[in-house]
């Protein structure tokens, strides 16, 4: 599985590889270092009162992508990264310290696409394009393997969608009305 996952890197270093992508990759990762986008994001629809609901549902969703990839999964799998085996590639990034498996810039893209999509907000498709954008930057700056983005994705949308059923269930019990 690694010779296969390491030739899908490869194969993106070899095909990609040019200036303005050493350029952008870098940019598009950083935006998401910490999940800043997602977070300002979440923040901009709890404030405006017709999105407060979604930006509920966004907050929680980022909120449990924090407790199950990096409290829980990184830790509990410890998995090393691509750029710890293959030391010939030349970094763009810093190199993360945490564990890889899974991929948590892709995690907290997806688990707030997930979440929009389960709110039925228009932004889920933009939100998309970039978490997939996102989610390609890993792999380009060979700092995850292909299964750490493909598992953060899932976990992410997974967990978007869980977040609005909480919100939907803590609505009925507290019950409050639905916006």
């Amino acid at each position: 599985m690694q010779a296969f996952e390491f030739a899908i890197l490869d194969g993106i270093q070899s095909l990609c590889r040019c200036p303005a992508l050493d350029w952008l990759m870098p940019l598009v990762s950083v935006i998401c270092n910490h999940g800043e986008v997602w977070i300002v994001l979440a923040a901009v629809l709890l404030i405006l009162p017709r999105t407060r609901r979604t930006g509920v549902v966004v907050a929680l969703a980022l909120l449990l992508d924090l407790v199950c990839c990096n409290l829980i999964l990184k830790p509990l799998i410890g998995r090393l990264r691509p750029c710890d085996l293959n030391t010939a590639i030349t970094l763009l990034v810093a190199r993360p310290r945490d564990a890889a498996f899974p991929s948590g810039h892709t995690a907290s893209s997806f688990a707030a696409v997930g979440a929009l999509l389960a709110c039925r907000s228009r932004l889920w498709l933009p939100a998309f394009v970039l978490a997939v954008l996102i989610a390609f930057s890993r792999l380009y700056l060979y700092v995850h393997w292909p299964s750490d983005v493909l598992a953060g994705a899932v976990l992410g949308a997974v967990l978007g969608f869980a977040a609005c059923r909480l919100t939907d269930w803590g609505e009925q019990r507290l019950r409050l009305p639905r916006r």
